[in-house]
């Protein structure tokens, strides 16, 4: 086993961007990843510019890409009801089929090995890992990174909490194409029972993904159905939905989604993105935080590998100590907005109180939000 070959399972935002960091600081990486490049995923493609000065860091520079500048909020309640603000550090549009794929081929030329399968079992004895595949790979390393998602099979082999739970939501995500809708602009609205957001790409598709619960979607035949008779009682969802056009001939969809609180280690095992917490879509810091935590995670590794005498306890105690001064209050924050946004009394309430004292949106936005990540 080459004692400085660690190996990621899952190659979304998370997975690559730690690839690409621990490639460059000499690390062989093997990157495990079920799906091909590139594809759609179930995601609000809005991505918080706190992250753009660490891309530039790893050589992936995300303008080059041409994504959509997005510099404003705009919210409604179920009734309709509207506020807007500036979105204090802003954000920009742009795909995960783009996204995933530029970084895909940036760790190919950065030396990653990706190897398209799927992992069926990670097993850790005498202080190694070894993996093993549905095609019969196997691989050892003495570290294995875990960005499979919000939700794997792996979960369960790993004997994870939060998988033994029956959770009540999933997302649903499409694209349309609507000329008159803004370039700078994201709009969350709420319905009974979830929240939509609609923003566009760096190909002027607008990213439309909802959350629901599947208590309020259950009781539809499916999504167009839940679309036309629950979505579309919020106004200026009905407008959108009537007006633009569909570009997917079929949604895409996720179910199952958990926010409860995840390990970030678990068998020693060093969690990325969704797989070590989720914060909720409405927050609209997903992608970001899934970056940042690629970093958090390389960089620690960085700083406390060696092969001959490696103190896991020690990095594992540090990275999750990392990771909870980074993002613990933002999950906290975000489930709260959940909260509030999924009562319609107190979603009314709250957007009244907003119309008032427009000045604390812009700090809710913050406690969801880092600063530039460098």
């Amino acid at each position: 086993m080459k004692e400085k070959q660690i190996v990621i399972i899952g190659g979304g935002l998370a997975g690559l961007t730690a690839s690409l960091h621990l490639a460059s600081a000499g690390f062989q990486i093997k990157l495990f990843e079920k799906d091909t490049y590139p594809n759609h995923k179930v995601c609000g493609e809005y991505l918080s510019r706190e992250i753009l000065p660490y891309m530039n860091t790893l050589g992936a520079p995300l303008n080059l890409l041409n994504p959509v500048a997005i510099e404003q909020l705009l919210y409604s309640s179920p009734s309709g009801k509207v506020i807007k603000a500036e979105l204090p550090l802003g954000g920009i549009g742009i795909s995960r089929y783009a996204l995933d794929n530029f970084l895909y081929q940036k760790a190919l030329e950065g030396g990653v090995e990706v190897i398209n399968d799927n992992i069926t079992d990670i097993d850790f004895s005498e202080n190694r890992f070894q993996i093993l595949t549905v095609n019969g790979v196997v691989a050892e390393s003495l570290l294995v990174l875990g960005a499979y998602g919000k939700r794997s099979l792996l979960d369960k082999k790993l004997n994870r909490g939060f998988i033994k739970k029956k959770t009540g939501w999933l997302a649903v995500k499409a694209h349309y194409e609507l000329d008159s809708f803004p370039d700078n602009l994201v709009a969350l609205h709420n319905f009974k029972g979830g929240y939509c957001g609609l923003s566009k790409t760096e190909t002027s598709a607008i990213n439309v993904c909802y959350l629901a619960t599947y208590n309020s979607f259950k009781k539809h035949k499916n999504a167009d159905v839940y679309k036309q008779e629950v979505l579309m009682k919020n106004k200026h969802l009905n407008s959108f939905f009537k007006k633009a056009k569909p570009l997917f001939s079929k949604d895409l969809t996720i179910a199952q989604i958990s926010f409860d609180q995840k390990t970030r280690v678990q068998d020693h095992v060093l969690m990325l993105g969704d797989a070590a917490g989720l914060i909720h879509p409405l927050c609209g810091n997903g992608m970001a935080m899934a970056i940042h935590s690629a970093k958090i995670a390389s960089e620690t590794i960085i700083e406390h590998y060696d092969p001959m005498s490696l103190n896991r306890k020690k990095l594992e105690e540090v990275y999750n100590k990392r990771w909870n001064k980074t993002f613990r209050s933002r999950l906290q924050t975000g489930r709260i907005l959940q909260k509030i946004l999924l009562n319609p009394g107190m979603a009314e309430f709250s957007q009244n109180a907003l119309n008032v004292f427009p000045s604390l949106l812009p700090g809710i936005i913050k406690r969801t939000h880092g600063n530039q990540v460098l």
